[in-house]
């Protein structure tokens, strides 16, 4: 085997869209939040807040997925505790 298994981009995309959206529909709202002639200074922070959570989620999913899809190749190994298959 050429290294570990690659996660599936667009499925990886798919399982990202919900959680876009609401980021997405946050950042539209801390918009429309924000006092007239404030929109900048009153809106900025918080949309800067909602995509860093965007970003840390985003990543540590992509990392778990890389995981899981890298322990499902790979049969779990016969331990000690295990009855060997040959038994």
């Amino acid at each position: 085997m050429d290294g570990l298994p690659k996660i599936s981009r667009d499925q990886f995309i798919a399982s990202m869209r919900g959680k876009f959206e609401e980021i997405v529909g946050g950042v539209a709202d801390a918009v429309n939040a924000a006092p007239d002639g404030q929109i900048i200074n009153a809106s900025e922070e918080e949309v800067r807040d909602l995509f860093a959570r965007f970003r840390q989620t985003a990543y540590e999913a992509a990392l778990q997925a890389r995981i899981d899809a890298a322990e499902a190749a790979f049969p779990p190994s016969e331990g000690p505790n295990r009855p060997s298959k040959t038994a």
